[in-house]
C-alpha cells in the first residue's frame, strides 16, 4: 500500500480500506483475499481485522471463517442518518400530505414543556385563518394542550415523561383543555395504544387536529406531525377516520427516513 501524506494516519486509512472492501456483492471476505487486495502481508491484514472485529466493526462467520461487517458499522450509518435535519427529511412528506388532504400540516419538536414548530405546510382552505393563531416556524405552544405535544410526550421514557408532567402548569386554553394530571396521564396511555393523538379544541376554540410521533433509528421519539382543521370542516370522529391513516403513514415514512425500523408484533 502506498505511503500516506503528511498529517494522515496510515493505520486508520488501512482500517477504513478494509471496511470499504465489503459490499452487497461481497458480504463475506477472507483474510487472504483482503491482504492481496490491499497489498498487505497476511499477518498485518489479520492484525487489522482482529482489531476491527474486537471493536464490533467486523464479525467472523463461524462456518467459513470469513468476515462480514459488524453492527458497529450499522450504528455509524444510522448516526449519519439521524444527524440529518429531521425538517429536511420531513419536508416532502409534509407537502404531499397537505396536497393530498387539502389541510395544513405541521412538524414540531419538544423543548421543555413546549412544542416548537419547525415546519409548516399551509393551505388556503376556508376557516384556515381562524385556526392559524399567528403560528410560524419557531412558534412555541404548551405541549399538554396540543396534539403534537401529546404525541411526543406519550412515547417518551416514563421517567422523563413524569419529570415533564411535574413541570406543566395545567391551565385552560380552549373549551376542552385537560387540566388534571391524572386525566392527562390517562390520555397519554390512550395515545400509546392508538398510536395517534387528537386535539379537540384543547388549545383554542375551533381548532381540531390529529398527530402522530416520528421516531429515530433507536426508537426514541424525535418529533411529531399534525394535520389541523377548523371545527366547521369536519367532526372529530370523521377527522380521525378520514385522515388518521394518512397521518400515521406519513409519520411512519418519515421515521423510516430517519433510520427507524418497525419491530414486528
Amino acid at each position: 500500500m502506498p505511503e500516506t501524506g503528511t498529517g494522515t494516519s496510515q493505520s486508520l486509512e488501512r482500517g477504513l480500506a478494509i471496511l470499504s472492501a465489503f459490499d452487497s456483492d461481497r458480504p463475506l471476505i477472507g483474510v487472504s483475499e483482503l491482504s492481496r487486495e490491499l497489498e498487505l502481508s497476511r499477518s498485518t491484514a489479520h492484525r487489522y481485522i482482529a482489531t476491527l472485529a474486537q471493536l464490533g466493526y467486523l464479525q467472523q462467520d463461524p462456518d467459513s471463517r470469513r468476515y462480514r461487517l459488524g453492527p458497529k458499522v450499522l450504528d455509524l450509518g444510522f448516526s449519519a442518518i439521524n444527524s440529518m435535519d429531521v425538517r429536511e427529511i420531513s419536508a416532502p412528506h409534509l407537502r404531499r400530505l397537505s396536497d393530498e388532504t387539502g389541510h395544513t400540516v405541521n412538524l414540531a419538536i419538544l423543548d421543555g414543556t413546549d412544542v416548537v414548530y419547525i415546519e409548516r405546510c399551509r393551505t388556503a382552505q376556508p376557516g384556515q385563518r381562524e385556526i392559524d393563531l399567528n403560528l410560524h416556524v419557531g412558534a412555541r405552544l404548551p405541549a399538554y394542550c396540543t396534539a403534537m405535544g401529546k404525541a411526543i410526550l406519550a412515547f417518551l421514557p416514563e421517567e422523563r415523561r413524569e419529570e415533564i408532567i411535574a413541570r406543566i402548569e395545567f391551565t385552560p386554553r380552549g373549551p376542552n383543555t385537560i387540566t388534571e394530571p391524572r386525566a392527562f396521564r390517562e390520555e397519554l396511555e390512550r395515545i400509546r395504544i392508538a398510536g395517534i393523538s387528537v386535539n379537540d379544541e384543547e388549545l383554542a376554540y375551533g381548532l381540531r387536529s390529529i398527530a402522530a410521533p416520528i421516531h429515530a433509528h433507536s426508537g426514541e421519539v424525535l418529533a411529531a406531525l399534525n394535520l389541523a382543521v377548523h371545527r366547521t370542516m369536519v367532526s372529530m370522529d370523521e377527522l380521525i377516520a378520514r385522515f388518521g391513516p394518512a397521518v400515521t403513514q406519513t409519520a411512519t415514512d418519515i421515521s423510516l427516513g430517519m433510520g427507524h425500523r418497525l419491530v414486528p408484533a
